[in-house]
C-alpha cells in the first residue's frame, strides 16, 4: 500500500540521507521518497507491521510523525543524524 506521513525536525538533505539509509532496512518498506520542503515521507508498505516499524524507526532517529511528541532528545537526535547524513 502507498502512503505518506509528515515528520518533524526534517531540515536538509543530510537528514534525508540518514532517514533513507535507516528506513531502507525496515522489512516490507519500499519506494521511499522524501520531500524536504513539505517534510513528507512517501513509501509503500507490505504489511501493517512494516508501517508501524517505519514509524518507530523515524521516531528513533529523531524524526517523529507530526502530532507525536517531539522532545528535546528527538531534536538532538535529528541534528546528529543530519550531520551523519551530510558526511555520506
Amino acid at each position: 500500500m502507498n502512503t505518506k506521513v509528515t515528520i518533524q525536525n526534517l531540515k536538509c538533505s543530510g537528514c534525508k540521507n540518514s532517514i533513507i539509509k535507516h528506513i531502507k532496512k525496515v522489512n516490507g518498506i519500499s519506494n521511499i521518497k522524501i520531500d524536504i520542503e513539505s517534510s513528507e515521507v512517501a513509501f509503500e508498505y507490505a504489511t501493517e507491521s512494516a508501517h508501524i516499524e517505519l514509524r518507530k524507526a523515524l521516531s528513533a532517529l529523531g524524526y517523529p510523525i507530526t502530532g507525536d511528541p517531539n522532545t528535546i532528545m528527538d531534536k538532538a537526535k535529528s541534528y546528529v543524524q543530519c550531520a551523519i547524513g551530510r558526511l555520506q
